[in-house]
């Protein structure tokens, strides 16, 4: 009974290991960032909206990790990374590689195969950039890591998009370049909060480099530059009313967030709120987009 009872608790654990290598959390903001401009490009069928969120999870939860992989030796010296399945010790490092690019793998046959060929290219390519052109060359080597590697968050867009409509267009663009350009401010405000942590792995994060208020002051200009090009879709008539209220309330809590940090004394706790409300705006204005191109047809 009691050897029973041991399997089951490994088999448990297991599991939530297994779960745990995808980064479910992120994944979550970054479905919806793929499955809203399906609904901007098109009127996709549930199917398809759930192949693509299969297709989705599989190669971002690959990335990420196989990210885990490459990673494991800075994560053992981070408080909030060292109780990860590799750092800790509970799964092997080849079975975590091995694990990743199976689910790499089965996510480009899911895209190929029941969406698009297109799809499948992009999805891939967001992969191999946040393996290898953020995890593996910029994350250890500049503070501009996280804004040239933070493109491979941004193909989730244009996945969504090919998937209804089997290109990339100007509007598909736009999309891209908003989830660009939001990623330094959101990520920002965490290094910020976790710095010491970037410091005893080696990780050159902007606040380490060039000091806490230059990087505050690089949020500011990021957000500075986000909000009109959350706006400029719906100057070409991609977008109307529902959408260009909603960006600019969202836009204008963001940098009014983003100006307290910069004014408070102390500013941890301004800096954790722009973090954690920097998610809920991505996820709102991608739901924004897609409630106002339902009501506009």
């Amino acid at each position: 009974m009691t050897g029973a009872v041991v399997t089951a608790e490994r088999s448990t654990s297991l599991a939530h290991d297994l779960v745990m290598l995808t980064k479910p959390r992120i994944i979550s903001l970054l479905l919806v960032t793929t499955i809203a401009p399906m609904f901007v490009a098109g009127s996709p069928g549930w199917g398809l909206v759930l192949r693509v969120a299969l297709g989705g999870y599989l190669m971002a939860g690959g990335a990420n990790a196989v990210n885990m992989y490459i990673d494991r030796d800075i994560d053992d010296r981070m408080a909030r990374t060292r109780l990860r399945p590799l750092p800790s010790g509970r799964m092997d490092p080849r079975a975590v590689l091995a694990y990743g690019l199976a689910l790499a793998t089965a996510a480009t046959g899911v895209f190929a195969f029941t969406v698009n060929v297109v799809s499948a290219a992009l999805a891939l390519a967001g992969f191999y950039f946040y393996v290898f052109i953020y995890t593996r060359w910029l994350k250890r080597r500049t503070p501009q890591n996280i804004v040239i590697g933070g493109a491979a968050g941004a193909f989730p867009p244009l996945v969504g998009w090919a998937a209804v409509t089997g290109r990339i267009d100007l509007a598909a663009i736009y999309l891209f370049l908003i989830v660009f350009y939001w990623t330094p401010p959101h990520f920002w405000a965490l290094a910020l909060l976790k710095q010491a942590d970037y410091g005893r792995a080696g990780v050159p994060m902007a606040p380490l480099i060039w000091g806490e208020r230059e990087t505050m002051r690089q949020m500011l200009w990021y957000t500075v530059i986000l909000i009109p090009i959350t706006l400029l879709p719906a100057a070409f008539g991609a977008f109307g009313m529902t959408y260009v209220i909603s960006a600019t309330v969202l836009g204008a809590l963001l940098l009014a967030g983003i100006w307290r940090v910069m004014r408070a004394r102390p500013w941890t706790g301004a800096a954790w709120r722009v973090y954690k409300f920097s998610l809920l705006y991505l996820a709102l204005l991608f739901v924004a987009m897609a409630v106002d191109r339902a009501v506009a047809r």
